[in-house]
């Protein structure tokens, strides 16, 4: 028969595995890759809520207020890191961002105008 505490600590170990099974899964290896999206804010996301500005002015009054930009693509908002100044230049604009993914943050090595 097998002590409890040994089962225990066979689960505990498991479920450890397990987690860093996953967390590892969730993350792309850190290759460069291509997204193509609309530059926003992480407050806003797809839908901007000042009324009267453009997207690309809430995104730069989300940003100086300290919210991150983003980078919506399709139905999924990633948190967009990289040259707050290129970034901003492309404000509520359509872009093609090069760079790493890692969980829901992407690290921009280039940003482009895209269609």
């Amino acid at each position: 028969m097998i002590p409890i505490r040994r089962i225990v600590f066979l689960l505990a170990t498991l479920l450890l595995l397990l987690g860093m099974a996953a967390q590892a899964a969730d993350k792309k290896g850190g290759k460069d890759q291509t997204f193509s999206g609309t530059v926003s804010d992480m407050m806003c996301g797809a839908k901007h809520m000042m009324a009267g500005q453009s997207d690309a002015a809430c995104t730069r009054a989300c940003v100086k207020e300290g919210s991150d930009y983003a980078l919506v693509v399709g139905d999924k908002v990633y948190t967009l890191k990289g040259d707050k100044a290129q970034l901003d230049k492309f404000a509520g604009q359509k872009v093609k961002v090069t760079g790493t993914q890692n969980g829901n943050t992407i690290t921009a090595s280039s940003v482009a105008a895209g269609s």
